[in-house]
């Protein structure tokens, strides 16, 4: 489970890199493939709901039984992850109305792209720095069961699931490596 937990880690910094490298095109005045970003902005919110949701509530559960004082600091980066969904969901509408070739202000849309991709980045480095380090530290193997038994069924699958749905999206993964946070 924890390694499944980095491969997710990994995947989703892959990722974000891809997007970056779609917001430094805009930056230079250019048209980044917005579809691929469709696909990359698609797969963020769907496992943001279909997997990270279940696993919040189990994560906190464990916690509050086997490490109760870093239950607070948790239950805050949680809330920083869910954060991170609203600002997603308007980037794409944004990508929506661009894809219907509506007008939608570059500079506008490639500022909150930068900035939501600094809040998620960050979010995945106190991902890396101390909820991994908690999960090592005070999770039992048996423990670490109940979380594989939150995620939906058919977790594992999604990378398959991804490279099927969204192919350029998926060659694109494969060719970015895992950029340092």
């Amino acid at each position: 489970m924890l390694h499944q937990l980095r491969l997710d880690h990994a995947n989703m910094a892959r990722m974000l890199h891809v997007l970056k490298l779609k917001q430094k095109t805009l930056e230079k005045g250019e048209r980044p493939n917005f579809q691929l970003m469709r696909e990359v902005v698609d797969h963020i919110l769907s496992y943001m709901d279909g997997f990270a949701a279940p696993l919040e509530r189990e994560f906190v559960e464990c916690l509050q039984q086997k490490a109760p004082d870093h239950v607070g600091t948790v239950k805050d980066m949680l809330n920083e992850y869910r954060e991170l969904k609203p600002r997603l969901a308007k980037l794409s509408t944004d990508i929506d109305m661009v894809l219907m070739d509506s007008i939608v202000p570059m500079d506008r849309f490639a500022d909150d792209l930068k900035h939501y991709l600094e809040a998620h980045r960050a979010y995945l480095r106190r991902e890396r720095e101390v909820l991994f380090p908690l999960v090592e530290e005070h999770f039992s193997e048996e423990d670490l069961a109940l979380l594989r038994q939150a995620l939906p069924v058919g977790a594992e699958q999604e990378l398959e699931r991804l490279q099927q749905a969204y192919p350029e999206l998926y060659a694109e993964l494969r060719g970015a490596k895992i950029p340092s946070l």
